[in-house]
């Protein structure tokens, strides 16, 4: 049997790394990740890392204010047992309401522990195994239609299996988009859309209505996640499956749309359920719900995708994955970690624990707070 663990000491780190080019969605322009990282040592020389990637327009989180609040979790965590994991969660959800990102960094670094302890790769630990082939869509910025074009057919030339178009910029226009690009890339590939909550409800609808004639696998998210209530209305009059992304955060969300029978598919992010403790709660609803699932990602670094990936293989209803936004990166910062290979499939790693790290002298180029 494991023995106990102590958490000796935490650090916390800002990352920040320049994207190649701005990332667009109906929700605003990022030139930047702006994440922060989580380092918990134990006592028994096993050390986790954690990752998340704050927006604000999502979660009402920054880099500034998961800097801030990580340390009230420092604080609380100091002395515990890393692998009690359950009463972890609980201590820091008595701590705060909410701050889900900074909470999944946490919790990744506590689950990157516990596997590590038993010996295990993450999604082995979870319960999964490594029996399925990943492979990530890549996606189109919202803007000029030409430009959108232009990055869909680069996409496509790059070997990736899907093309993932951000959309929500008015309804007859978003249609424009993808006529445009459905005639450029031919009818083989796949195209998945975003709407990130742009439409009203009966633009939803009619846009899906208008879009269903180019092979749309699903869209995510068409409308405002507070309006949940209507969104078996768009589910019921669209020919194209709608995916619950922002409206499904945690758990309780996830059984509330299963009641109302809003959905299709989820979008898992460990940054909107706080970690994979809650996440597991999500599978486990969807899976008896017989709901498919896509696991995706703010921008994150290969650290937090890796742990994505493992998460990943402890379903076989999670099918879609959505985990290009490392690869927008100008830098990478990580050792180890998630591979990516030709045509956007992604090796995981079998070493205990994540098997991600970042190393000593690239971490003592960031502002720091230890615990």
């Amino acid at each position: 049997m494991n023995q106990p663990l102590t958490i000796i000491r935490t650090e916390i780190y800002k990352l920040s790394v320049p994207l190649k080019q701005p990332f667009t969605t109906s929700l605003g322009t990022d030139h930047a990740a702006n994440n922060v990282l989580v380092k918990i040592i134990t006592d028994g020389g096993i050390t986790g890392f954690g990752e998340c990637s704050p927006y604000m327009p999502i979660n009402g989180e920054s880099q500034d204010t998961c800097f801030i609040v990580g340390q009230y979790f420092a604080k609380a965590l100091k002395g515990k047992n890393p692998l009690d994991i359950a009463t972890c969660i609980q201590l820091m959800d008595s701590i705060i309401y909410g701050n889900t990102s900074i909470k999944s960094a946490f919790d990744m670094a506590l689950y990157d522990i516990a596997a590590q302890q038993a010996g295990m790769p993450l999604y082995a630990f979870l319960g999964g195994n490594n029996n399925k082939t990943i492979t990530t869509d890549y996606t189109v910025s919202v803007g000029d239609i030409d430009t959108m074009v232009a990055e869909a057919l680069n996409i496509q030339a790059q070997g990736y299996p899907a093309i993932k178009v951000k959309l929500g910029k008015n309804g007859k226009t978003d249609v424009e988009r993808i006529k445009a690009i459905r005639t450029a890339v031919g009818d083989n590939i796949p195209l998945r859309i975003d709407a990130n909550q742009g439409w009203q409800v009966d633009e939803a609808i009619e846009t899906l209505q208008a879009l269903s004639v180019y092979n749309i696998q699903h869209c995510e998210e068409p409308i405002a996640k507070w309006n949940y209530l209507s969104l078996p209305k768009v589910k019921q009059n669209s020919p194209i499956p709608i995916m619950a992304d922002e409206s499904c955060g945690s758990h309780h969300d996830a059984e509330r749309l299963i009641q109302l029978q809003a959905c299709d598919y989820f979008n898992i992010k460990l940054c909107k359920s706080g970690g994979i403790y809650d996440a597991l709660q999500i599978v486990k609803l969807a899976e008896a719900a017989g709901i498919h699932m896509q696991v995706g990602a703010m921008l994150e670094s290969r650290l937090g995708m890796t742990a994505f990936a493992h998460f990943t293989l402890c379903s076989p209803m999670i099918e879609h994955y959505d985990f290009d936004t490392a690869l927008m990166f100008s830098d990478d910062p990580i050792t180890g970690g998630i591979t990516y290979d030709s045509n956007g499939v992604i090796t995981v790693p079998d070493a205990p624990g994540l098997g991600a790290t970042v190393d000593e002298e690239r971490l003592g180029k960031m502002e720091k707070s230890v615990i």
